[in-house]
């Protein structure tokens, strides 16, 4: 597939926590890098997101009395799913992973920084309300194509690859460039719904 000026690198929330050996590690997170790296020095833009809880986020379970890891609990917005506490401003595990070549990025979308709602999409938190405003830095600078590549593909990758196609956007899911948590089969539930949605999936070696 030939890459054209409109088209973008999103990369999605390679962080310490998520990667091995972090808060809410997902499982072969770090093999991410490498392929994110070399997609970095050639699609002409890169943008990167950041998962930014406060502390005591009302996503994290120790929020909430009596409540474990992965157990839900209803917020205004309706169902949760809790999290071990994970990408607390300022701290290590959510800083961007070491390795990753970041020079290239021409924005850094922080998301979860509300208190009480989480966020999973690049382009809109969980109350399907609050934006983060990348849809229109999108289509004010004209960027039509995104390449989604990143951590966790059946949550932080799925919301967004599903709000780009509704938001009006192509989006193509780089296979060898995500990885996934799978609770419950929820990364084939992923595949599926974006396969549903018109999302691509491509390999990293097909884009030059």
């Amino acid at each position: 597939m030939m890459l054209t000026n409109t088209d973008v690198l999103l990369i999605i929330d390679v962080q310490n926590d998520f990667l091995p050996g972090g808060a809410l590690a997902v499982p072969d997170g770090d093999a991410v890098i490498a392929p994110v790296n070399r997609l970095a020095a050639c699609v002409p833009h890169v943008i990167l997101t950041q998962d930014w809880h406060p502390p005591g986020h009302a996503s994290f379970h120790g929020s909430h009395p009596g409540k474990a890891p992965f157990d839900t609990t209803e917020l205004p917005y309706g169902e949760q799913l809790l999290w071990p506490e994970h990408c607390v401003q300022g701290t290590h595990g959510a800083e961007l992973a070491a390795g990753l070549r970041t020079e290239r990025a021409e924005l850094v979308i922080r998301k979860g920084t509300h208190p009480g709602i989480d966020s999973y999409s690049a382009f809109m938190e969980a109350d399907r309300r609050t934006r983060t405003g990348l849809a229109g830095y999108l289509a004010e600078r004209g960027l039509t194509r995104l390449f989604l590549a990143g951590l966790a593909t059946d949550f932080c990758v799925l919301w967004t690859a599903l709000d780009a196609r509704a938001a009006g956007f192509e989006a193509f899911v780089i296979e060898d460039a995500v990885r996934g948590i799978d609770l419950d089969g929820s990364l084939a539930r992923a595949w599926n719904e974006m396969e549903r949605a018109g999302v691509g999936r491509i390999a990293s070696t097909a884009l030059g």
